[in-house]
């Protein structure tokens, strides 16, 4: 999965042949998974028609401080009342990025000099977010002194520049200038954003879900843990540049995300297996599974038969994996879950301390909307410090985000 999914992103378009291209860059940029809004200067729309971007985006494109069909300028006072505002600072704020291609030698000089005449100048100028701009003109202005003060004004900005390649321009002659292609803007952005996660570089054991204990070839004892906590805590690491790996007991979920690699089992003895294989190798480990505490003792080779009134069960006890680890972790950062009913602080509490935790996330089934089979959970952080941090009730997303941010803040 590209690290552009779920990117909100401003493709702003100024009036340079090149603009032609970004039919073929607002397509490559919904297939890598993109929310993408267009705002082009009127320059532009001689170039590429707004009715092809808005196709391919699958969104309204804008051009003008208002609506083009509202446009005050050619109607009655009636019709300027109703004109509908097309806010730059709400695209502002909606964006996570925003990518100027082409940029064209004017469009750079009025990003410098804050020349706000059209809503795409304007846009830039409210922009909180990175902004990437990709320059395409003629090579003798491309490297004019004007443009060359232009790139690093914006450099010294942060903005930030996708250079222009060599080849043949419009002008017949051929040199630099020529703006990059699709292909490699998106490249270029997946490249820059990727070495910009905070978790590049480091590999995180996840685990989800409940595990089955035999009874026979047609039972087993489990509990109602759907996995999701855990699959929604792997695909925030991955978001964040972590390679991970998640242990996943029998659930139906599924997560596509080339940095997540899912290993499937059963019982919580193949667990335990599993997070011992890779224990060593990773830098975090997230406990999120449902571990059953026992299993039967004996389990029947064919299916049991109803027969008696009464049925018994000898039970022993599961190997305890997270207590395994913290006995064996050495820089490792070691975080684990708490699913109590009573006492809820000073259980988790002794289990930081029994297990050799660096923090546990206390989940209590007395807080309504919390628990197994819900979308959302109330958690509350514990360190090893025994520093206590409640937080509010929240979608399982938003909790997972959080115990990402509480690792992200670990290695800063």
């Amino acid at each position: 999965m590209s690290v552009l999914s779920g990117k909100k992103i401003i493709l702003g378009i100024s009036g340079g042949i090149a603009a032609y291209k970004t039919a073929t860059l607002v397509r490559l940029l919904i297939k890598a998974g993109a929310q993408v809004q267009v705002i082009m200067t009127p320059a532009s729309k001689d170039f590429v028609t707004p009715l092809t971007l808005s196709t391919l985006s699958k969104n309204p494109v804008y051009s003008s401080f208002f609506n083009e069909e509202d446009d005050p300028s050619h109607k009655g006072e009636q019709a300027k009342q109703n004109a509908q505002w097309n806010n730059h600072v709400d695209f502002a704020l909606w964006a996570d990025l925003m990518l100027i291609a082409p940029a064209t030698a004017n469009t750079l000089s009025k990003m410098v000099n804050g020349n706000c005449d059209n809503l795409l100048i304007a846009t830039y100028l409210s922009a909180k977010c990175p902004v990437y701009f990709a320059p395409a003109m003629d090579l003798d202005m491309y490297k004019h002194p004007s443009t060359l003060a232009s790139f690093r004004s914006l450099r010294d900005f942060g903005n930030i520049i996708i250079p222009a390649e060599s080849g043949e321009l419009a002008s017949g002659l051929s040199g630099e200038g020529r703006m990059a292609e699709p292909e490699n803007i998106v490249a270029f952005l997946e490249k820059d954003l990727e070495s910009k996660l905070p978790l590049k570089g480091k590999k995180i054991l996840v685990t989800a879900g409940p595990t089955y204990e035999a009874i026979d070839p047609v039972r087993f004892i489990g509990n109602h843990s759907t996995g999701k906590m855990g699959f929604d805590i792997a695909k925030a690491a991955a978001n964040s540049g972590a390679e991970v790996i998640l242990v996943s007991g029998p659930t139906h979920l599924q997560l596509n995300n080339s940095l997540v690699r899912v290993e499937r089992v059963t019982s919580a003895q193949q667990m335990f297996e599993v997070c011992h294989n890779h224990f060593n190798n990773v830098d975090v480990t997230i406990a999120a599974a449902a571990v059953a505490d026992y299993r039967p003792k004996n389990v029947a080779a064919q299916k049991i038969k109803k027969n008696d009134a009464a049925f018994t069960i000898e039970l022993e006890k599961t190997q305890d994996i997270l207590a395994s680890l913290g006995a064996i972790k050495k820089n490792q950062f070691l975080i684990g879950f708490a699913l109590e009913t009573e006492n809820e602080i000073e259980h988790a509490k002794q289990k930081i301390q029994k297990k050799n935790l660096d923090l546990i996330v206390l989940n209590s089934l007395n807080d309504q909307g919390a628990g197994f089979g819900k979308s959302t959970n109330k958690v509350t952080f514990i360190d090893k410090d025994f520093v206590i941090e409640p937080m509010d009730l929240k979608s399982k997303e938003d909790v997972a985000q959080d115990i990402i941010n509480k690792i992200i803040e670990h290695y800063a």
